[in-house]
Parts: C-alpha cells; structure tokens; sequence
C-alpha cells in the first residue's frame, strides 16, 4: 500500500485577485465552478479511487487560464474550462493517460 494519502490529488485554482489588478486569475473566470464540478463528477462515478478535489490558492501561471493541478503525477493544466472536467477525469484520473490539448508546457528558452 502507498504511503500517499489520496490516489490522486487535484487542485483547482480558485484565487482572485483585487480588482484592478494587473495580471489574470483563475477564480475570476470559473475557479469555483470547476471545483464544484470535479467534486459532483467524481461523486457520480464512484470510482475505487482515493480521490481528493480541492480549491487552492494561486498556482502562478494564471495567465494561461483556469488552472488545475494532479497529484502525484505533476501535471498541470490550463485554460481549463467546465466541458474539460470530464476529459480530465475520464482520461487523466481514471485512464492515467494527461488530457495533452489542456497540459501546461513551459516555454523552451
């Protein structure tokens, strides 16, 4: 047995900045609403998995979008929008394959 708590961990961006600000972020575009609809997709799976979705404060690549992160795996994705949440589910959590057209790539220098 894993010594990992959850199975898989994902965190979804849901910071807001002050208004004015100057950068973009995640929670003003549709943070929460991701959050509450991962929470409702996995509870309508039941999957066999140790799952946790939760809010988290800002991932720093908000400019790119809604973001969400999965644990353990690293994998970043961004611009994520409501009709993605059951690609990443279907394909990410449950298939372990990354949702590629969503995965955050760093710029090469």
């Amino acid at each position: 047995m894993s010594d990992n708590v959850f199975d898989k961990h994902i965190f979804i961006c849901a910071n807001e900045r002050p208004a004015g600000a100057t950068r973009r972020s995640c929670g003003e575009q549709h943070g929460m609403q991701l959050v509450e609809e991962f929470r409702k997709q996995l509870r309508e799976k039941k999957l066999p998995l140790r799952i946790r979705a939760q809010k988290a404060g800002c991932l720093d690549i908000c400019d790119h979008g809604p973001t969400v992160a999965i644990y353990p795996e690293g994998v970043f994705y961004v611009n994520v929008q409501i009709a993605d949440v059951i690609d990443i589910i279907d394909q990410h959590i449950v298939g372990n394959n990354p949702v590629e057209r969503l995965r955050f790539r760093r710029k090469q220098s």
